[in-house]
């Protein structure tokens, strides 16, 4: 059976990396955007890392500009403004498109493993947030108004 760790992405510095590094923790995968409504969820997901990073959990971010182009900066760009505006430490990936024939594998999976409202695979908005637990099996997908904060107890079920 395929688990997000069959997968690899290249990371916002560029450089190849397997999601099997991540075999054995909880994960929390997220597509990001700088300039959109829900850029604040970053600080909530700074906090849900550090507070559960030393039980075996992280949080990825895919940036896509795929929702009212609302990434339209370089990976450096990016990177910059995590750190600079919301002291983002999580790994950050390069940008993706996470809908349409052009998604990154991971995405076709996790939106095929968890499907959204009414079974609907396409992701609706930017902050689309999938729970995976530590077999690398997708747990729980939550939608763009789901807060990081309220996660906190999927997570540490998890755990």
């Amino acid at each position: 059976m395929t688990t997000v760790y069959d997968f690899s992405a290249k990371t916002i510095q560029g450089e190849e990396r397997k999601l099997a590094a991540f075999r054995g923790k909880v994960l929390l995968i997220v597509n990001t955007a700088s300039e959109c409504g829900f850029t604040p969820h970053y600080a909530g997901l700074e906090k849900l890392n550090k507070k559960f990073a030393g039980e075996g959990f992280s949080v990825l971010g895919f940036p896509s500009n795929q929702f009212g182009a609302q990434e339209p900066g370089s990976e450096a760009e990016i990177a910059r403004f995590c750190e600079t505006n919301y002291g983002v430490t999580f790994p950050m990936f390069a940008k993706v498109e996470v809908n349409g024939p052009n998604a990154h594998p991971l995405f076709k999976h996790l939106t095929s493993e968890k499907t959204g409202l009414l079974g609907t695979e396409a992701i609706k908005w930017n902050f689309t947030k999938f729970l995976v637990g530590r077999d690398g099996k997708v747990a729980a997908r939550y939608g763009s108004s789901t807060k990081p904060e309220a996660l906190e107890d999927p997570i540490r079920r998890l755990l």
